[in-house]
This record gives structure tokens, sequence and C-alpha cells, in this order.
């Protein structure tokens, strides 16, 4: 019969990964510094893939995500654990407002946030939903991973299982940027009780893309960071495979909504023989078509990640048949982007258009706007343009 773990316990074991974090070396350049020197089976090579902000945001230190994630890898800390701490710097880093602290809130200006893991080897998953207060809500996923029977907790009951494990719970995780870019959104989309002082006249109620439009133009919030997530898979020295998701969800949306982030199957999918998928982009699409599970089974029938990626755009571009969410050529007029890997270390990412001028500004990229990922190798990071379904841009007609 299975011991029920202390908090005590949970604080310590948590302390002392901690430190496994902490001894790990710096690295300074992403893309000039070789990773370790390691000895791999015959097939496999290590790697870590992630959207683009996964080589982009440190939070004040040396290391981005993917860096961290296949250093710690490769030292031989747990997979998932290792891409945990990875996306943790993401979480924590105000600069980026789609995922974590800081991320933009929901229509009632509160952050609510979404994420899940599954571990290949252990063949477990867990993940939360709209919880509020917890700055790294990937760690909490983890927690219901190792320490519940259940595979999603939600809300309320998400927020009390993490205050019972020790995670410090904040009554706001807006940052002064991320409610500044809210009540901006509050003055366009109710005029007559949030006022701006230029459109003291002006009563006429504008649509939510009409307001985005506006704020990304007057500079109030980077357009990726609608609807920004990050995702992060890896596959380490010994083949073991596992991957994360986090993100704070579309921006202004309904209290409650949930994308595909935390959902198995949509957001994220790692089988430990086959590989792992998961993605960014409007989730909605990715909910309807369960893409990251058609990910991992278009790999298990022996397709590369490339394939497997292009045959679940499809599937979205096939199924996309509302007007509104179709361009006047009938292509979808949106984006989503798809990060897999497979058991041999073989990876890809592939959008539904590989350019957008929504790109703009977003993890880096101040000129261009082709979409782009991150990936780290015994070679060092690098940040490398996504493949593509469709030609040309998402704006174009």
């Amino acid at each position: 019969m299975s011991r029920r773990l202390s908090r005590r316990e949970f604080v310590t074991t948590t302390a002392a990964g901690a430190a496994v974090t902490a001894a790990v070396p710096t690295v300074s350049k992403a893309a000039e510094t070789p990773g370790p020197a390691i000895i791999v089976p015959t097939g496999v090579r290590p790697v870590v893939i992630a959207s683009a902000n996964g080589n982009f945001h440190k939070n004040g230190g040396s290391k981005t995500c993917v860096e961290t994630a296949f250093s710690l890898m490769t030292g031989g800390t747990d997979v998932l654990e290792a891409l945990i701490a990875g996306v943790n710097i993401v979480e924590l880093d105000p600069e980026d407002t789609s995922v974590g602290y800081g991320g933009l809130p929901n229509a009632d200006g509160v952050v609510q946030l979404d994420s899940c893991c599954m571990h290949g080897p252990k063949k477990r998953a867990g993940g939360v939903a709209a919880i509020e207060g917890v700055r790294t809500p990937s760690k909490v996923a983890h927690a219901v991973m190792e320490y519940t029977d259940h595979h999603l907790l939600v809300g309320r009951g998400a927020q009390e299982f993490a205050r019972n494990f020790g995670f410090p719970i904040e009554a706001d995780l807006n940052t002064e940027r991320s409610r500044k870019a809210w009540l901006e959104w509050k003055r366009q989309t109710d005029p007559k009780h949030y006022l701006r002082p230029q459109d003291r006249q002006q009563g006429a109620r504008l649509d939510n893309q009409q307001i985005l439009r506006r704020m990304i133009a007057d500079g109030m919030t980077p357009p990726r960071h609608y609807w920004g997530t990050i995702n992060c898979n890896g596959v380490n020295p010994r083949g073991e495979i596992a991957g994360v998701t986090t993100t704070s969800g579309l921006a202004w949306k309904i209290p409650g909504r949930v994308g595909d982030s935390p959902i198995l199957g949509a957001g994220l999918y790692v089988d430990g023989t086959v590989g792992a998928a998961g993605s960014t982009g409007r989730g909605e699409a990715n909910l309807f078509n369960l893409s990251s599970y058609l990910v991992v089974e278009t790999m298990r029938q022996g397709k590369h990640p490339k394939d497997a990626c292009l045959e679940a755009l499809r599937r979205i571009r096939a199924n996309t048949v509302e007007k509104r969410l179709r361009k006047p050529n009938g292509d979808p007029n949106f984006n989503v982007t798809f990060y897999a890997v497979n058991a041999k270390g073989e990876y890809a990412a592939v959008s539904l258009y590989g350019e957008s001028d929504d790109e703009r500004g977003w993890a880096g990229q101040t000129d261009g706007r082709r979409v782009r990922y991150a990936v780290c190798t015994e070679g060092g990071a690098a940040t490398l343009p996504c493949e593509a379904l469709i030609p040309g841009a998402l704006q174009d007609v």
C-alpha cells in the first residue's frame, strides 16, 4: 500500500531538486555554447524542442528554457523534471506575457493559468486548468501527476491542492504591464465605464480583433502574446521522452475558458515508445482535432515528425468550415504550430503558415515575420524557422 507524502517530505524533495538545478554550469550564449559530451544508446540523439520563447527569455539568468532543460537532462536529471525546470524560466519571467507570472489576464482582469505534463517511461500525466495565484502551474501539474490518482484538477480545487503542497498562493499574478494592457482592453470594450481620454466622445464598441489590432499598433501588447504559450518536449540520452505545455491562455478570455494546453492529446501528448508532440496557436482548433495525439499516432506509423505535423495541420484545415474562421480564399484565418520529436531524437516544428505579421517582436525577432521554434542539441541552442503547410503569410488573402 502506497504511503501518502507529507508536506515536509514534499518540500524536502523539491529543495533537493532545486539544488540539482543550481549545480548545473551556466551558459552565456545559447547558439555559441556546445552542450556537454555524452554517451548515448545507438540511434538516440538527445534533444529539446520548444516554441520560440523557449530560446529567448532568461528571467535575469544566463540560460534559456531549452538550454536549461538540455543541460539538466543530459546531466542525469529526470527528463520531465528537466523540461519543467526549463519552462519555469519562462513562467517566472514577467517579460513573457503569454505564460505564468504577468500573463495577460481574462476578461475580469484575473490571470488564470493552464498546464499539463506527460512522462513517457512512467506512462503518467498531470494537469491543471484555470488555476489562479501560482506562478508555475507546470510544477503543480507535475505534483498532480506524482501525488494523485488524477490527470486534471481545475479552478479552486487546483489552487487548494497547490496550497496543500506548499506552493505560495498570491492574490494577483498581474504585473504593471499586464494590468495596463487589460485596462486598455476594458476602455475599448466598455467605453461608457472605462474611459480613454481621447475617446470620450466615442460610444461605439469594437470587436476583439479590432481592439487587438489597435493595441498592437499602440505598442500595448506584442501581437504573438495574444495567443502565446510554451510547449517543450525532450528525449534524453537514454531515449526517455517527456513533454510539458504551460500558458496563461487566450488574452481577455471568458473567465473559466480552457484551451488545448492542459488537455492530454490536444496541447500535449507523449508515448514513451514513439515520441512527443505539443502545440501553440488557436487552442479551439487543436482541441477539436486532438491534434497532438494525431501527431504521435502518425509517428507510430513510421512517419517523420515533419510529416506527422503536416498531417495534423491538414486535418485542422479540412475541419475549419465556419465562415468567421476562414479567409476569403477558404483557408483558416488563424495559425497553429506543432513541435514534435520521435524516439530517435528526430524533430520538427510545422505551422499552418510559416509567416505572420504577429511574429514581429515575438521572442526577440526584430525584423521579418517568420514563425520560429527553439531547439537544443549537443551542438548548442538555436532558434530556427518552422516548416509550413500553407505557402505565404497568415495575413495574405
